[in-house]
């Protein structure tokens, strides 16, 4: 039975996308079955998992308006398996945008990604979903179909009201559409330990959340910046960087922490 988690954060530019890429690379590295689901309009997981969004015959558009299941619209990316890291992906791109408006009259609409990915379940170990900043019919659709959220943070001042907000919309699906639906832990990005305000904000964060803060930390990586720009996840694009194999640490923290779900 696969485990879904949404890496989600409802405050823009915190390394959502990084974050999904890498961990989904992270986990495939290790052996692990992996789905990743883009369900941002920009398709900048799509582009960063090696899929050109532009050539895409089939997307998540396609899955949610139930013209296509999730086989007939997953693709792979020569360059992940060349990189030992392969896992499906689920693209997106701009033709995303418009489900939002036409999600809004049909039936159990929330409900259709979660449905799509019920008749996989058995194919994977993890489905990683990216969703984007807003909380939309899209976002909806993915804390609706999962099991818990991983929520990648800064560790300054901003983006702890963020991360209120954040909580609060996760209690309320919670409450009203899916009891499943946890907080699996914060992961802290783009961490730079000289800075005193981050030093701070992260002994905040272990202060008030406990066991909820993920023991890895992701340091401020220039190759994870550029590996995008290469069609890869930084786990690929240079394996033996410090960001790279924080994310592999990451995957294994990760798999360990589901043992106990």
């Amino acid at each position: 039975m696969a485990k879904i988690f949404c890496v989600a954060n409802q405050k823009g530019g915190v390394g959502k996308t990084t974050t999904t890429v890498n961990l989904a690379a992270g986990l495939a590295k290790i052996g692990q079955r992996v789905l990743m689901v883009d369900l941002d309009p920009q398709g900048n997981a799509t582009m960063g998992s090696g899929v050109d969004k532009r050539q895409l015959k089939l997307s998540v558009y396609d899955v949610l308006l139930e013209s296509a299941s999730i086989p007939e619209a997953r693709a792979k990316s020569e360059k992940l398996a060349e990189g030992g890291c392969s896992y499906d992906i689920l693209g997106a791109n701009r033709e995303l945008a418009g489900a939002e408006v036409e999600l809004v009259e049909v039936e159990r609409r929330e409900k259709r990604l979660k449905e799509a990915l019920a008749a996989v379940d058995a194919e994977y170990d993890f489905v990683l979903i990216d969703c984007p900043p807003s909380l939309s019919m899209l976002t909806l659709n993915g804390l609706c179909s999962a099991h818990g959220v991983i929520v990648p943070m800064q560790c300054e001042y901003f983006a702890l009201e963020g991360l209120t907000d954040l909580v609060n919309t996760i209690k309320q699906v919670h409450a009203n559409l899916n009891k499943d639906l946890q907080i699996i832990g914060l992961l802290r990005v783009m961490f730079d330990p000289r800075i005193t305000l981050q030093q701070q904000v992260s002994d905040q964060l272990k202060a008030h959340f406990g066991d909820k803060v993920f023991n890895t930390v992701i340091p401020r990586n220039v190759r994870l910046a550029e590996a995008p720009s290469y069609g890869v996840p930084g786990v690929v694009f240079d394996p033996s960087s410090k960001g790279a194999q924080a994310f592999v640490s990451f995957a294994e923290e990760m798999v360990e922490r589901i043992k106990g779900m």
